[in-house]
């Protein structure tokens, strides 16, 4: 199962820096739980079906030039419809004043007024990029997240495996950490799947005989990363003689995270097999597959050329 989220309305201000012109009574406990914004041009105008409270509201030089050209008493008739669905906030950009219908109005309906600097469009799609990775879907699971090549490798497999052991190989030929034992794992969009570390565990790795160590003070900077993108899950198994492996590669393999279907490749281990090669071998064939290129599929065309041609 995994959460849905909620920002308050607190953090956003602070993550911004964003005016409080008017705190609302319950400042402390409003959340946003939408993660677009909207501009009321058609609010303004009277129009309100399909309008979603739950959004910020953002008010830029157009929504405001058409207010002043108002009269009070249109001002405060379309002030007061609006204040009335009680939205999270008004944000007001371009450090506008809001004027006194406006600040009256909104102490009636105790709804937050704030002012920015920035520019409309700056304000108004660096708040949605925030509010898009803040409130993306989430789930928390056990495994090891290494950036090898440019290639997000979600390490999975039973507990004492040696997935964080094949972490510090892959440290040591260069390669990065993003989280070790717990991933957490985000929903960006409709197939992208973003993965980090919980903060308290962030830049550490669990070595089973010696403890804990900080990668990032042990490795050096360059081999930590906050985040990555998942591009390949490698389930991790113990060698068993009855089981058949896919020897050719021809056999796709997936998983599914949070509705995404993950490539997935599973590999058996035995003393002595080089895990962290065969990863780095993993995640170079997996691009090589995101180009369009098949090395398998091309092997099995020979195969079959060269059967032909006897």
């Amino acid at each position: 199962m995994f959460d849905i989220r909620s920002v308050p309305l607190k953090m956003l201000v602070e993550e911004f820096q964003l005016e409080v012109v008017f705190a609302a009574t319950d400042y402390d406990m409003i959340r946003l739980t939408v993660e677009d914004v909207a501009r009321p041009g058609l609010q303004l105008a009277g129009y309100f079906d399909h309008f979603e409270p739950m959004r910020l509201l953002v008010m830029g030089n157009v929504e405001v030039s058409y207010l002043r050209k108002l009269d009070e008493v249109e001002r405060a008739i379309t002030f007061d419809r609006l204040f009335s669905y009680k939205f999270p906030a008004l944000l007001l950009a371009r450090n506008m004043e809001p004027d006194e219908q406006c600040l009256e109005t909104a102490r009636k309906h105790n709804v937050t007024v704030l002012r920015s600097a920035e520019a409309t469009s700056t304000i108004v799609s660096a708040i949605i990029a925030y509010l898009k990775a803040a409130l993306a879907p989430s789930i928390t699971r056990h495994g090891v997240l290494m950036e090898v090549y440019g290639e997000g490798l979600l390490l999975v497999g039973e507990s004492g495996i040696g997935k964080s052991e094949a972490a510090v190989e892959l440290l040591k030929r260069g390669h990065r950490l993003i989280a070790d034992d717990a991933v957490e794992i985000r929903k960006i969009s409709g197939n992208l799947l973003m993965g980090t570390a919980p903060k308290l565990v962030r830049n550490y790795v669990e070595l089973r005989g010696i403890g804990i160590i900080n990668v990032a003070k042990l490795f050096g900077m360059g081999a930590v990363k906050a985040e990555n993108e998942i591009n390949l899950v490698v389930n991790i198994v113990p060698w068993e003689k009855q089981t058949k492996y896919d020897r050719l590669g021809l056999e796709d393999q997936y998983t599914e995270i949070l509705g995404v279907q993950i490539p997935m490749n599973t590999i058996p281990i035995t003393p002595g097999r080089n895990l962290a090669v065969i990863l780095e071998v993993a995640a170079m064939n997996n691009r090589q597959r995101k180009m369009g290129y098949n090395p398998a599929l091309e092997f099995t065309q020979q195969l079959a050329e060269d059967d032909g041609s006897n």
